[in-house]
């Protein structure tokens, strides 16, 4: 994601946030609250196209069965503040947003274009006891819904576990085993560890994040200050930079070269997301395992893979797991019970559908019904992953990693949000300043110190900007 200003998305979404409220104040007799027509527009960020084709089929089943028109539009992530922005300026916000990641419903509840209260009524139609109550709890600011959580995915660490056993290696789920097995497996052509080092990818910074977390460094302490200058996160910038740039491959490595590396045989380990698992077992042609063993075998990198889903560093007090939840947001100026009957139907009876898409990065949040627990769960382990070639879940991966992902979503640890800052945790989302140090760290222009005060410098004045 290349910034072109410093603070070129905090500008934006504080003039989004101008625009909306004079929008909300003078136009209040054009929403679609006050004036229902059955008929809602609703924003999808999994905008792939055969995911849109699944979304549309879940749709016209909604509209069969309930009367109410849905106008799908597939909108990228990365577009969605300046959209949001510039459908803000001109009225004509959509109703309903799905697949929205946590900082982006923070972006807009800070610039006050939710409906909050559509939201709080449809986890309490659905039960809210029937949905992960850390989704539920990140989601939230205090007492406030800000959105319906939907399904989260995972910050994993994969590693060759053919290479740890023969090198006599623990798995590497803390940062001395990690070190260790990147330093001892650094060799014969083959990198330690492939870790994102591109100062433009917010991959970079979730990266990071994952690690931080680990050992304890949090992006502001207790009392909402900036914290990456801290003892734990200055131990965890050196920590990446020993991975990254000792034991990784030369040059920034992006969400791409991260995986390529890893599935040519040229890394030991690397940090991806849960998304990684469908073509790690061979069940997309773009992205096929290239190992020398795998040509043979395209089954051979995921049965020689270990998975490590929550790290602990040193500094910090117990194990910690990164991920994402992504929800259906409602705008302000929604037709709140056509929304609302959407959303119900996409988290009820679509539901399996919805997070059947791509199961290996759409764990479902909502574990199942009052009538039916468990029921989601069920069949997500089911569900089909895969392009080109399709499998089921459970029978691509053995069920104690599965149990892991489902676990690992209740562990699920973010800077930021417990602390009340959701609205700064997007803006950095945006401006990517800890992905800036990280990679004038791993370049060799700065120390892991100087990338602490960096980063934190530069929190701090997005902070400010945003008061």
């Amino acid at each position: 994601m290349v910034m072109k200003t410093r603070r070129s998305k905090a500008t934006l979404l504080g003039l989004a946030g101008t625009l909306a409220a004079g929008l909300l104040a003078g136009c209040s007799g054009s929403t679609g609250a006050e004036r229902p027509d059955n008929r809602i527009t609703v924003w999808s960020q999994e905008n792939l196209p055969p995911r849109m084709a699944a979304t549309q089929k879940v749709v016209d089943r909604f509209e069969k069965e309930t009367g109410v028109k849905v106008d799908l539009v597939g909108v990228d992530e990365t577009q969605l503040p300046q959209l949001i922005m510039s459908a803000a300026a001109a009225g004509k916000l959509p109703d309903v947003i799905g697949a929205v990641p946590m900082g982006q419903v923070w972006q807009m509840y800070g610039n006050g274009l939710l409906n909050t209260e559509v939201a709080d009524q449809v986890v309490k139609d659905l039960h809210p006891e029937t949905f992960n109550s850390n989704a539920l709890s990140l989601t939230a600011d205090g007492g406030t819904r800000l959105g319906v959580p939907s399904d989260a995915w995972l910050q994993i660490l994969v590693y060759r576990k053919d290479l740890f056993a023969k090198a006599g290696l623990d798995a590497p789920d803390s940062y001395a085993s990690a070190l260790k097995a990147a330093a001892k497996l650094d060799k014969g052509g083959r990198d330690g560890i492939s870790l994102a080092s591109d100062p433009s990818d917010v991959f970079t910074q979730q990266s990071f994040e994952d690690l931080a977390l680990a050992n304890g460094c949090e992006l502001v302490d207790e009392a909402g200050e900036p914290a990456l200058d801290s003892p734990a996160c200055r131990n965890a910038f050196t920590a990446y930079n020993d991975l990254a740039r000792k034991h990784g491959a030369p040059g920034s490595q992006t969400v791409d070269t991260t995986r390529a590396t890893y599935f040519a045989g040229k890394s030991s380990m690397a940090v991806w997301s849960s998304f990684l698992l469908d073509e790690m077992a061979g069940l997309r042609d773009d992205a096929l395992p290239s190992c020398s063993d795998c040509k043979k075998d395209p089954k051979f990198l995921a049965r020689n893979t270990g998975i490590v889903t929550s790290l602990k560093g040193p500094d910090g007090k117990e194990p910690a797991q990164f991920g994402e939840i992504t929800s259906w947001a409602v705008t302000r100026t929604a037709e709140t019970g056509a929304s609302r009957k959407f959303i119900e139907y996409m988290m009820g009876k679509g539901y399996a559908d919805w997070f059947g898409m791509a199961p290996e990065g759409k764990i479902p949040v909502r574990t199942g019904t009052p009538e039916k627990p468990g029921s989601f769960q069920q069949a997500w382990r089911g569900s089909v992953m895969g392009v080109d070639h399709r499998e089921s879940m459970q029978k691509a991966y053995p069920p104690a990693l599965l149990d892991r992902l489902v676990t690992g979503v209740g562990d699920m640890k973010r800077w930021g949000l417990t602390q009340g800052q959701g609205t700064l945790v997007g803006a950095t989302n945006g401006e990517l300043p800890v992905a800036k140090a990280i990679g004038a760290m791993t370049s060799g222009q700065i120390s892991p110190e100087q990338a602490a005060k960096e980063a934190n410098d530069e929190v701090s004045a997005l902070q400010k900007s945003l008061q």
